[in-house]
């Protein structure tokens, strides 16, 4: 099923987002964590890439085991980086064969030790030139695209990221996704935003739910540019242990999320860091159905 499709109930969406692990064996292990959270049944699940594209056979082997072994709709990352338009098409071809109708297409991060995205040669210099390309070659294809509610590191000119987001929409997007975010305003600025500057596609609101010290850490790596509430961070200095931690940053995703649905969100996106028991923490709580 293509995502676009799930938009048109008028219900906001739940879906969830995993990363590949390094190793065939973790591999595994990662699609039976995937499947404890299949009877919540999402609206879809995304893989992603490794930094650089570093895990790019991983990804693809992960999405397509899951679309022939589970009922899911699995949306899979296509990034820029070090892929030619001849290495795409042959990557898009497959995933045609195989059934894959849904795919978030990303710019990407650029190589470990290397500061800034190089556009190979034959190559996709923006996120607008893939999703061009995809429309084009694969016209039956659901596209999505991220959006970045805090503004994106590369571009500190707000008014020209809002145009780089809509030439992405205009290339045929067909909705946008959020990076994650921990103060709902920052998403309803972004989203009135959008829409003052004619982008009426569907708008998800990533969420990423905060389990540990670590995992603190490594989200101000990912997000780069990312703003955490005072009021968030006073929380979490009072947590003495990770399970405090824990306890905290769920008990803040799930007051994000009960406040995005009031508010109409068109649907919620968790980046699970593959844990799942943080989303079923908040499922529960909230009562949650896909």
């Amino acid at each position: 099923m293509q995502v676009s499709t799930l938009f048109q109930a008028g219900k906001p969406t739940f879906s969830f987002e995993f990363f590949p692990p390094k190793s065939e064996k973790a591999s595994n292990t990662l699609f039976n964590s995937i499947q404890e959270l299949a009877p919540l049944s999402p609206a879809y699940v995304s893989i992603t890439y490794g930094a650089g594209g570093s895990t790019r056979d991983l990804t693809h082997d992960l999405v397509l085991r899951l679309r022939n072994e589970t009922r899911l709709t699995v949306v899979s990352h296509l990034t820029c980086v070090n892929t030619t338009k001849e290495e795409m098409g042959e990557i898009l071809e497959r995933y045609h064969r195989s059934g894959i109708e849904n795919i978030m297409a990303l710019r990407g991060d650029p190589p470990e030790g290397q500061k800034y995205f190089e556009c190979c040669d034959s190559g996709f210099p923006y996120a607008a030139d893939l999703v061009a390309f995809i429309r084009k070659e694969y016209p039956h294809m659901c596209i999505g695209v991220a959006g970045f509610p805090e503004g994106h590191p590369a571009a500190p000119n707000r008014l020209k990221e809002i145009d780089y987001l809509k030439a992405k929409v205009d290339a045929g997007a067909d909705y946008i996704c959020t990076q994650l975010f921990f103060d709902n305003h920052d998403f309803y600025d972004f989203r009135e935003r959008c829409r003052l500057a004619g982008i009426d596609v569907p708008i998800v609101a990533g969420i990423m739910p905060i389990t540990s010290q670590k995992s603190l850490l490594r989200m101000a790596d990912l997000a780069r540019g990312s703003r955490y509430p005072a009021r968030l961070l006073k929380a979490l200095s009072r947590a003495e242990t990770d399970e405090d931690v824990e306890r905290v940053g769920t008990h803040w995703a799930t007051q994000q999320v009960l406040e995005l649905l009031d508010r109409d969100v068109d649907g919620v996106h968790f980046y699970t860091l593959n844990r799942s028991k943080t989303t079923l923490s908040i499922y529960k709580t909230l009562s949650l159905s896909c």
